[in-house]
């Protein structure tokens, strides 16, 4: 996992609340034993339609995702997120973000920033009016900005989360800190006990 440290670029206003992780890749793309490929399902259903947000043309390549209320909603799979990051997502913003997908996200590096409801509902409006606005979002800070229209956003991110992102550590990342210590222990651990072959 690469660290993430500021994301900033365009963003696609998905103005729907309580977006649940089957809407975000649907079950028929759980077959996958690999983390890439799933940017292809990702809104699979929704992308039939010609005019949803991901089949403009104005966002193409946007890089963080604007979402109403109650974004990642349901079922815990993982698949949400890697979908969300094969597509190209960096970050995704809103008002409120389920817990297990905000933690999901993090371990995959990308950025759940959850904002204000004011501040939720001006981001959207501001992106699907101008699909060529410029938004940050400052990990190290815990921010989110757009100069444009003069929006200084706080989300909450947890320390540890914070640090997972900032020096790209994903579960094993987080153990392989540890290496020399556990190289120690192994050193001096007593031969009756069982070993790796």
């Amino acid at each position: 996992m690469e660290p993430v440290k500021v994301v900033t670029g365009r963003a696609v206003p998905l103005d729907r609340s309580d977006v649940d992780t089957d809407q975000i890749i649907p079950s028929e793309w759980l077959k996958r034993i690999e983390r890439t490929g799933f940017g292809a399902g990702l809104f699979a259903e929704w992308r039939d339609a010609r005019d949803f947000v991901l089949n403009k043309p104005e966002y193409a390549g946007a890089r963080i995702l604007v979402a109403g209320p109650n974004f990642g909603i349901g079922s815990s799979r993982e698949h949400a997120v890697w979908a969300l990051v094969d597509y190209g997502f960096q970050a995704v913003i809103s008002p409120r973000i389920a817990d297990i997908f905000r933690n999901n996200s993090t371990r995959s590096g990308l950025v759940p920033a959850e904002v204000g409801a004011e501040d939720g509902r001006r981001l959207l409006e501001a992106v699907a009016t101008d699909p060529g606005l410029e938004v940050t979002v400052d990990v190290e800070r815990r921010v989110v900005e757009v100069p444009a229209i003069a929006l200084v956003a706080p989300f909450q991110l947890d320390e540890s989360a914070r640090e997972r992102l900032l020096r790209g550590l994903d579960d094993i990342g987080v153990t392989l800190v540890h290496a020399d210590a556990i190289d120690a222990y192994e050193a001096h651990r007593p031969a009756w006990m069982p070993r790796a072959s």
